[in-house]
């Protein structure tokens, strides 16, 4: 099991948390909504609970609970920048499905 960050999401986590002043890393998760099933959510992390999964890429950590693990596991998070759009993309090799929005997939 693993989530993987590129290089451009791991500066831009480690430059918010920073900025930020505090924090152990960055949540990453899924909740239900939209009109496919699920959508990521991502949280600033100030204490990791203790069934988190906590993947480590230079210093920079993604914590994801149990649950959203079995959704995103071997997801890769990315940081991308299109035209005047920037945001973050997630390469999750379980989407079975995503909606016209691109706000919500389903597995």
């Amino acid at each position: 099991m693993a989530i993987t960050m590129t290089p451009a999401a791991t500066k831009h986590i480690r430059q918010s948390l920073e900025g930020r002043g505090k924090g152990v890393g960055i949540r990453l998760g899924v909740r239900t909504t939209g009109c496919s099933g699920m959508a990521y959510v991502l949280e600033f992390v100030d204490a990791v609970e203790a069934d988190d999964q906590v993947f480590d890429n230079e210093g920079v950590k993604i914590i994801v609970d149990p649950k959203s693990l079995a959704y995103i596991d071997g997801t890769e998070l990315d940081f991308v920048r299109e035209g005047l759009n920037e945001g973050f993309k997630f390469n999750n090799p379980n989407v079975r499905g995503e909606c016209g929005c691109g706000e919500s997939f389903s597995v």
